[in-house]
């Protein structure tokens, strides 16, 4: 049982899909620090100095004591942070398509093949009843 597994995780495809998963993770780091340290205040500027991540509705306001201390946590969707993710998904979705479009650029077509002539025996056959002609 353990060649059966060692044979089926030293297969080309697996090793493919593990690289795969891992480069993903890493450019979605990327990707994200792209999103939240560089696109996001841009549009935020654009969109009168808001920051998204700090949008929210409160649903309950948070209750403080006298002394300043927090007894009950506000209860707020931030929904600003669920717009980051909508804008992260659509330029993750951009530069894989970008990618993908690219490394297509670089396949080349496969040659179509020649058109099969005739065989060498048929044209034995050709000449021999043209001279019989």
């Amino acid at each position: 049982m353990f060649k059966e597994f060692k044979k089926f995780i030293m297969t080309g495809n697996v090793i493919d899909l593990a690289v795969a998963v891992i480069l993903a993770g890493a450019m979605g780091m990327v990707i994200n620090g792209f999103v939240n340290d560089i696109m996001m205040p841009v549009i935020g500027n654009f969109a009168g100095g808001v920051d998204f991540a700090d949008l929210k509705h409160v649903l309950s306001p948070a209750t403080i004591g006298a002394d300043g201390e927090i007894i009950k946590p506000e209860n707020a969707v931030m929904y600003g942070k669920w717009v980051n993710s909508i804008i992260n998904l659509i330029i993750v979705g951009l530069v894989l398509f970008m990618i993908v479009k690219a490394y297509n650029k670089t396949k080349t077509p496969p040659e179509p093949k020649a058109p099969a002539g005739p065989a060498e025996l048929d044209i034995l056959k050709e000449i021999r009843d043209s001279l019989k002609k």
